[in-house]
């Protein structure tokens, strides 16, 4: 790039480094701080835009498209209520691990700290939602910047970052610097080789095991896809029974022998059995999270702990482990495979074999059992057979939050990683149907479902307007009890059945709903009828909306009550409103 060729405007700078990223698609929405690059997008085609209908939606539907890929996801917003709006995919992603690179535009900078109109602190604001911000105050720092925010998003463990550009940088002229000539700044170099030492020292204490387990989550799919194929490697050459966290499922495949379902509140008997009496304990790519480890002085209390993670702060912050390693996952993996493989007990498994005895036991309780129904669709029924018709497809999962996000993750089995996509830390409600979006346009010869909820989907729904404008066919298979089913299960079991404003009285037809967006509407009321409809839904190459009206007052279980221990989970055939009652603290306070 000659001299001449290196000058130019802002906006034409931001487009230049999006396209030396290799960004492909940005979903944003225009405001008259971001003029300026809409009228660079406006003069290429290099670069998509996708034009959604909330900002909010622009952030969620960039995660689907991240989370899917394993690319970093761009979201465009305008200056004040645009970034306002983009707080919470910011924490979404910050929670979840998802790299996202949010531009924003602000008021010009001679103007700013002056109250002028549609001016907030972005900085400010996003400071405790990002990994890094920054806010632009001269047009030949511009390209340095977004490139090192490429990098701080997707290295070490991803997440989000904002770049905040006034509008006069954007007008002015300056110098572009390809990616290649702009350095790594020494002061972010996450640490991505284990320390050998460290991982002897777990891979001595894994030969030892006698009840072990491998608990991985959300860090082992951000590694990559050889992370995954690794971790799958180390199960079968130990022969360890595995779980996983909400945003780990699809690491391992739900189909292998050594899988023992999702880990935690509402996680199977058998995996969270198998934490709590276990006597070494594998973390990979997990946080420790209050959904999965309950009451922290009974969480597995007899075991040792390994953690391998590519974040420091995560690793003796609510959980004190035994052997802490930090580094990526599929590193750490790798180095784990080859050591276990030199070892002198890699061919014999057999004194596992009590251990295995103990955990069929667990799972003879059937702990996802449920009352199956000739004239009303239990919800879990519904999401079996949305997954026996659609588990052969090239099929991509999102959900909104609640119940049906439970039930999607206990019966809808995941053979691979990134194909599943939900707001496991900040708990999204609204998330679901713009990360389908996202996953689609990424995706766009793929089965892309959101599974939702009918409170959950009124969130965001203004964004099936932006799938029937990219012609995205997203399928939102709704499980319609007519109330906020995770809300109203708490009311009803914590709560004295006190109904608090769970029940949504003006429920709107969602089938007309979907006809007004020029979508396709559905609606499936009995059992028998069910297979035809999510047929029909999948044949149909227009978004659809498919109102699944299922039992209003079914439960998700099994449940931990919160604040106690894994070995005192509430199962189907034991959760009597009695039974929960007493599911109280010390104080006699009932828990939340």
């Amino acid at each position: 790039m000659s001299a001449t060729e290196n000058q130019m405007t802002g906006a034409e700078i931001v487009l230049q480094a999006l396209k030396d990223n290799g960004v492909e698609h940005i979903f944003g929405y225009p405001g008259g701080a971001v003029l300026p690059i809409y009228d660079e997008i406006f003069q290429q085609d290099e670069i998509q835009h996708i034009l959604v209908r909330h900002e909010q939606g622009a952030g969620h539907a960039a995660e689907g498209y991240a989370r899917s890929t394993g690319k970093v996801g761009v979201m465009l917003v305008t200056s004040g209520p645009g970034a306002t709006n983009a707080v919470t995919p910011l924490q979404d992603a910050l929670m979840d691990s998802i790299p996202l690179v949010c531009i924003t535009g602000q008021v010009p900078t001679s103007l700013i700290g002056s109250d002028a109109f549609q001016e907030c602190d972005t900085v400010g604001i996003t400071r405790p939602c990002t990994k890094h911000n920054w806010l632009v105050k001269d047009v030949n720092q511009l390209a340095g910047i977004i490139h090192e925010a490429f990098r701080v998003a997707k290295s070490g463990r991803p997440g989000p970052v904002v770049v905040d550009i006034p509008k006069d940088i954007q007008f002015a002229t300056g110098t572009y610097v390809p990616p290649a000539m702009v350095p790594a700044k020494h002061n972010y170099q996450p640490k991505v080789q284990g320390d050998l030492d460290r991982i002897r020292e777990a891979v001595a204490l894994m030969q030892g095991a006698r009840r072990p387990i491998i608990y991985s989550g959300g860090g082992v799919i951000n590694s990559g896809p050889e992370a995954a194929q690794l971790l799958r490697e180390l199960v079968d050459l130990t022969g360890f029974p595995i779980t996983s966290t909400l945003m780990g499922l699809g690491a391992y495949p739900a189909s292998g022998k050594s899988w023992l379902g999702m880990l935690g509140m509402h996680g199977t008997y058998e995996a969270n059995m198998a934490m709590h009496d276990c006597d070494v304990m594998v973390c990979i790519g997990a946080r420790f999270d209050d959904r999965i480890t309950g009451r922290l002085n009974a969480f597995s209390p007899n075991s040792k702990k390994i953690h391998i993670d590519i974040d420091p702060s995560s690793i003796n912050k609510n959980v004190r482990v035994d052997v802490p390693i930090l580094g990526d996952v599929g590193r750490v993996l790798e180095d784990m495979v080859r050591l276990w493989r030199a070892g002198a007990q890699t061919a014999g498994k057999e004194h596992l074999s009590d251990w295995w005895a103990s955990i069929a036991k667990w799972r003879a309780r059937n702990s996802l059992a449920y009352k199956p129904s000739d004239d009303v669709i239990m919800p879990q029924y519904a999401i079996q057979r949305l997954y026996e018709l659609t588990k052969d497809r090239d099929t991509y999962i999102t959900t909104e939050v609640g119940q049906h996000q439970m039930w999607a993750a206990q019966f809808f089995g995941f053979e691979q990683p990134n194909r599943w996509m939900t707001s496991g830390g900040l708990g999204t409600m609204g998330y679901g149907l713009p990360a389908a979006f996202g996953v689609q346009i990424a995706h766009p010869d793929a089965l892309v479902i959101d599974i939702a909820g009918d409170a959950s989907i009124q969130m965001c729904i203004q964004e099936m307007s932006a799938a029937v404008q990219y012609e995205a066919p997203i399928k939102i298979f709704i499980l319609n009890n007519q109330y906020m089913g995770m809300v109203r299960q708490w009311q009803q079991l914590l709560h004295g059945n006190r109904l608090s404003h769970s029940y949504t009285e003006a429920m709107p037809d969602f089938v007309k709903l979907a006809e007004a967006y020029g979508a396709v509407g559905l609606r499936c009321e009995k059992p028998g009828d069910l297979d035809g409809a999510i047929q029909e839904m999948i044949s149909v190459k227009k978004p659809v909306i498919f109102d699944c009206r299922v039992a209003n007052l079914a439960n998700c279980f099994p449940m931990i009550p919160s604040g106690k221990a894994h070995n005192e989970m509430l199962l189907p055939d034991e959760a009597t409103d009695e039974a929960v009652a007493n599911a109280i603290d010390a104080k006699g306070r009932q828990l939340v």
